[in-house]
């Protein structure tokens, strides 16, 4: 029998947080949050959470539009795609940003299995925790991480509950990818996950992706912050394949003429500006901001520099046509 008493202080004592930042990733992953990166088959979780993974590990905003709050390593297990994939598909991150990914402090698991309702493989997973010590570890897809029945809430309750004991003892965020059935049609998306009800309660942030026509529909929602307005995303393919956040609202845009504007700041500057800069010149929201940027370096009027942006350098050609 355990006699030692539980630990009980006033409620002014508790500790604020104040030094630490609230999120992983603005707006979109709480810091040292768990949580279910959730969709149907083929609805691009992956890539999402490849996304994810790189913008931590490499500080460069995930889907171009949610800046970084807390940097740092990354964990990952992908149990479903082979390493030469999941490298190809980082490589392909990495040009689109302008990285070099022996740069990028990204870590991968490359066991062939990992059961974390087995306590060596959870000593095991603590272990390369302890070692890599992450911001964030991933787990994509949730099926392949047991052979627990998902239907059963206390089965799946004492595996997160692991989960949130990892997050609690190392400070790092946890992500784990899980199917949705594929004809789920909850008011909540967090309803339409597959298994117990705990999925969807065990999330301080949560990411559902669901086809909508032509795109993907990115939902955001967190246990102690307000839930942004859904996204519309694409997976854009090309030399270098990534999702990206889709314009779902033209008009808006074109209404204050934003790209004019973040076009004339950047123009305007003496050296190359980060998004933050953008951000805080222009008083736009990030994302709207992320959809301009976009829009701006497809039609060659501002370029990528490292995490900040400018206008090209004109050739010798360009400029005597110019002049001209």
């Amino acid at each position: 029998m355990n006699d030692e008493p539980l630990p009980v202080v006033r409620a002014a004592e508790l500790d604020d947080g104040d030094a630490k930042a609230a999120w992983l990733i603005d707006k979109l992953w709480a810091r040292a949050g768990v949580g279910i990166l959730g969709g149907a088959p083929k609805c691009c979780k992956s890539w999402l959470a490849l996304d994810i993974a790189l913008s931590v590990a490499s500080e460069t905003p995930a889907l171009d539009a949610f800046d970084v709050e807390d940097p740092g390593a990354v964990l990952v297990y992908m149990a479903e795609d082979a390493a030469a994939v999941v490298k190809k598909r980082l490589l392909g991150l990495c040009a689109h940003r302008g990285l070099a990914l022996e740069h990028v402090p990204l870590h991968v698991i490359t066991a062939p299995a990992l059961r974390l309702d087995r306590e060596r493989d959870q000593a095991r997973l603590r272990d390369a925790a302890r070692r890599c010590a992450p911001r964030l570890l991933l787990l994509d897809p949730f099926v392949r991480l047991h052979r627990i029945d998902e239907n059963d809430a206390g089965e799946v309750a004492a595996l997160l509950g692991y989960l949130r004991e990892l997050q609690r003892e190392l400070d790092l965020g946890v992500l784990v990818v899980h199917h949705a059935r594929k004809n789920g049609s909850a008011a909540q998306p967090g309803q339409s996950l597959r298994g117990s009800g705990d999925l969807h309660a065990w999330g301080d942030s949560n990411l559902y992706v669901r086809r909508a026509k032509d795109a993907l529909a990115l939902s955001i929602e967190h246990r102690a912050a307000p839930a942004p307005e859904p996204l519309s995303l694409a997976l854009v393919d090309g030399d270098h394949p990534h999702l990206a956040v889709v314009d779902a609202d033209a008009n808006d845009d074109a209404g204050d003429d934003l790209d004019a504007r973040v076009l004339a700041v950047v123009r305007a500057a003496r050296a190359p500006l980060a998004r933050g800069q953008l951000r805080d010149a222009l008083h736009v929201r990030n994302e709207r901001l992320g959809n301009a940027l976009a829009r701006l370096a497809a039609a060659g009027d501002v370029v990528r520099d490292g995490d900040r942006w400018a206008v090209p350098v004109p050739t010798p050609e360009q400029g005597a046509g110019t002049e001209r």
